[in-house]
């Protein structure tokens, strides 16, 4: 069954950043560029956007390397699947407002 989930701008390219793994200051830098540097994350709201996304199972945190301090995340199967219905979703509206304003356009 699929989730109706609407994804926050940030929840999304969190996400989107995530699809090869990732610690927590490259996700910053990965969205602010994958947005054209609309997303940008403070630490805070990056941390707990994290932490909400593993409770829900989206994401996983990597095992931690010996001596190294950055934990790192990955999309699990869940997380995946989410980003690809809230694309699904995007293009779809994205269509239907092209087909209501192309007169228009």
């Amino acid at each position: 069954m699929q989730e109706n989930i609407v994804l926050t701008e940030a929840a999304y390219y969190i996400l989107l950043s995530l699809y090869t793994p990732q610690h927590g200051y490259g996700i910053m830098q990965r969205a602010e560029a994958l947005s054209g540097g609309r997303v940008r994350l403070a630490a805070g709201t990056l941390y707990g956007a994290l932490n909400s996304m593993c409770e829900k199972d989206w994401i996983i945190p990597l095992p931690v390397e010996n001596g190294d301090r950055k934990k790192n995340y990955r999309l699990t199967e869940k997380g995946l699947q989410i980003l690809k219905n809230e694309l699904e979703r995007l293009r779809h509206m994205v269509a239907e407002g092209d087909g209501v304003l192309k007169e228009e356009l």
